[in-house]
Order: structure tokens, then sequence, then C-alpha cells
């Protein structure tokens, strides 16, 4: 199965292949450098690397790991009871690292008045011989008994970076669909990358699904576009409501971040001075509320009509 799908057959190994802005990837390069770990805890949206990294950063000190997933088994305070103790109290058969790493995968999905407070107490008691990585889209979600013992690092790529990574990702794909024997459009590729980013994962996933076609090229263009930015500042502006649920339902395959994301760059340029830090609030407000809503598209429509009705365009 990893042999079939490229986002397994060509996920990084090492730190210095992962895309990463550089910060971070000094940052875990220094950890290797140490040939030690800390517990850590790794947050960002979906797509960006964490998992990866933490793998990555597994294989390359030569350390025993295990992966449980958060919304799966680590759910259940057993399951993740026996599993964590029968992996941490035995002796590890590498000879190169001194201790043994847990990573807990989306570790925002568990619950937060059982599971999590028992891992407080796991991560005390197998100090000695394990190390914890916890990664999750939503660090709040985690309680501070958990920040406080980890170090806490963001997979923020700010504004500096965005080119760089996304000319990196665009440099990984070429060689995929290479090495796949696909051809493609460069152009077409660039557009893909910035449909998804930073959700680099998605982006390859859809990559593979548009290849079964034998080519990436302009004949894939209907199938990623998606109602531009300049049209939903038209919707907002004009009052447009039907048109801007629109906008939102066509974009809801994102990551809700993501889209809070790309309003928040996008509204800088179409408002005016004055409205600019309303709207900053409006968008942070419902971001924090999109991590327990039900319904992201209600969440989202409701952040866009109170900026249409709010705030002021140019």
């Amino acid at each position: 199965m990893s042999d079939f799908l490229w986002v397994e057959k060509y996920r990084p190994k090492k730190i210095k292949e992962c895309i990463l802005s550089e910060d971070l990837k000094k940052t875990f390069t220094e950890f290797l450098k140490q040939g030690e770990i800390p517990n850590l805890l790794l947050s960002g949206t979906a797509g960006t690397g964490k998992t990866t990294v933490a793998r990555a950063l597994c294989e390359e000190l030569g350390t025993d790991y295990i992966i449980i997933n958060g919304s799966d088994e680590g759910r259940q305070i057993d399951t993740l009871r026996n599993k964590i103790k029968n992996f941490a109290s035995t002796v590890s058969l590498s000879t190169e690292s001194k201790h043994k790493v847990v990573i807990l995968d989306e570790a925002d999905y568990m619950n937060a008045e059982s599971v999590q407070p028992a891992l407080r107490n796991f991560i005390e008691t197998f100090a000695n011989n394990c190390r914890f990585i916890f990664t999750c889209n939503y660090k709040n979600k985690l309680i501070p008994a958990l920040h406080s013992r980890c170090t806490v690092i963001d997979f923020r790529i700010v504004n500096g970076q965005r080119v760089k990574t996304a000319t990196a990702l665009l440099n990984r794909l070429c060689k995929v669909l290479e090495t796949e024997k696909v051809d493609y459009d460069k152009k077409i590729l660039a557009e893909l990358i910035q449909k998804h980013y930073p959700d680099f994962r998605r982006t390859i996933n859809e990559l593979q699904r548009y290849s079964v076609r034998g080519k990436i090229d302009s004949g894939i263009l209907f199938s990623i576009s998606e109602v531009s930015h300049k049209e939903l500042i038209a919707c907002l502006k004009e009052k447009r409501f039907n048109d801007m649920r629109k906008w939102v339902v066509q974009n809801l395959d994102k990551e809700p971040s993501s889209i809070f994301r790309s309003v928040y760059e996008v509204l800088y340029t179409a408002l005016t001075p004055n409205s600019i830090p309303q709207a900053i609030l409006i968008i942070a407000g419902y971001q924090y509320k999109s991590a327990f809503v039900a319904d992201q598209e209600i969440n989202m429509v409701a952040c866009l009509t109170e900026i249409m009705a709010g705030c002021k365009f140019k």
C-alpha cells in the first residue's frame, strides 16, 4: 500500500529532505546534533509535515518508536495505557539512542477530561526511558499540563518563507512526476500548489488523483478551479450573500484555518484602513470557534456575513 500512495512512497525520511521554514529546519537539525530530543508538541494546520518530521527525527536518531493515532485508538484510555506501558517498559533494541519515542498523532482528538491527564502521568512515569511527541492541528485543545511538559513548536510559515517553501514543493512534485513518468505543465503544478497551500499532503494526494489521466496539463484546470478571491471580495462589497455562500461551499474541502488565512490576507488590500482591525478581530473570533463548531460552513458564512455587514470596502 505504501508503494501505491505517493504521499507515503515519497515521504521524506530525513530532516534535510523535509519542506520546512529555515527556522524550523534549524531547530530540528540542532536536536539531531545533540543526539537527543525533548518531549515535543508539534502544532500546525493539516499537511504541513508534523508527523513526517516526528518520524524523521526518530529514524535519524536510530530510536525505537511507535505511532498512536489520537483520533482512533488514542480515544480509549485503557487501550492507550496498555499500548504505551507495554512499549515504554521494555528494553530498547536500539544502541544509538537513550530513549524510545511515543508519537501521538492528532493528539487534539484525545479526551481532555480523561485521556490527556493520564498522558501527563505517563510522561512523568516513563521519563527515564521514553520521550513523547504530540502532533495536533489545534494546540489550544491540549490541556496546559501537556504544554508545560513539552517544547511547543508551531509549524507556521511566515510570509517571507511562503515563496521558498512553495518553490521547494514545486521542485519536489516535478521529480515525483518524472519518476512516475507522468507528463506535466509546470504552471499547472503551481496552480495546484496555490490552491491547497500549505497542505502539502493534500497537494500530493490530489496530484496522484489527477495523474491517472497520464498528464498534468490545462485539462485539469476545471477540476482544480475555484471562485477567485477577487470574486469573493466583489460578493462581500456588493453584499451578494448567495454568491458568498457559494464561495464558501466550493472551498470547504480546505482546512478551515487555511481558508481563514487566505481571507485574512486578501482583505488587507480590499478594505479601508479603518476597517482592517475590525475584520481581523472578526476573523480571529471565528477561526477560534472553528476548532469546536459542528458545522464549518455555517461558521464561515457567519464570519463573512459579519465582515460584509460591518466593514467598509475600497
